[in-house]
């Protein structure tokens, strides 16, 4: 019997083009698809637990082999609205930020641009399940995912952290991309790319499945995947992750 792959995918809104596209392709016959948030996808590429996933980009100087395999990828360009820094007083009065513990890059980048752009030295708490609530007065909180965009109502402030990143850098922002622990065979690379292309390109289906679910109801789902999220994995994103991990102390020799 043939070995099936495991792939491990973010489980989020934005990956829903991705999903789509592997669920309905013949490759699914051929995969173990695992949904998950980005650091638990991460962990699981790092131990070997799967052989694909799609992972932060600062995980990937973890990885002791590491093998971009695909064109797409999560990013944006000017503005993400599903990672953001929340607060109820200005971004200079904020003393205390509470960190997502689903995704180390997005805690990286705001932790760059609180040095590099804001000009702040807050206290920064590692957040547990729940550690929304505790956004108010001078503490802040990183926010990433669906709940930022279900969460955004909620606060005075809001900080996109893709539009905070372009005016110091000017680059987009990768988020995560697909990466291998190991070499998989050149048919499977090929099917693995239609799939994910022909997911990105019937958008407006992964809207009409996602409206169905109650959970989505207050976002708006076509300003999120038309003019928010962005897939191709072009040299200028590649060229912005390495900026990124160059920032965060890791080298571009890493990617």
């Amino acid at each position: 019997m043939k070995q099936k792959i495991k792939i491990a995918a973010v489980s989020y809104l934005n990956a829903k083009p991705f999903v789509y596209g592997l669920e309905n392709s013949p490759l699914i016959n051929d995969i173990d698809l695992i949904l998950d948030n980005p650091a638990l996808c991460s962990a699981k590429l790092i131990s070997g637990d799967v052989d694909l996933a799609l992972v932060p980009v600062a995980a990937i100087p973890f990885l002791k082999r590491k093998i971009i395999v695909s064109d797409y990828c999560i990013s944006a360009e000017k503005r993400v609205a599903s990672v953001m820094l929340f607060s109820n007083v200005p971004i200079q009065k904020v003393k205390r930020v509470y960190l997502d513990y689903q995704s180390k890059t997005s805690v990286l980048l705001v932790k760059f641009l609180a040095k590099y752009h804001w000009c702040i030295s807050p206290e920064w708490i590692d957040a547990s399940e729940g550690y929304e609530k505790k956004i108010q007065n001078d503490t802040a909180g990183l926010i990433i995912g669906d709940r930022a965009l279900l969460l955004s109502d909620n606060f005075t402030y809001k900080y996109d952290l893709v539009t905070e990143w372009n005016k110091v850098t000017h680059f987009p922002f990768t988020f995560a991309c697909w990466v291998a622990n190991k070499k998989l065979p050149r048919q499977f690379v090929n099917d693995f790319n239609l799939a994910l292309r022909n997911g990105v390109n019937q958008i407006e289906k992964v809207i009409r499945e996602a409206k169905k679910e109650k959970s989505y109801g207050k976002i708006d789902l076509n300003d999120y995947f038309n003019n928010c999220i962005k897939y191709d994995f072009d040299e200028e994103k590649k060229d912005g992750v390495r900026v990124f991990l160059a920032f965060a102390g890791f080298g571009v020799g890493h990617f």
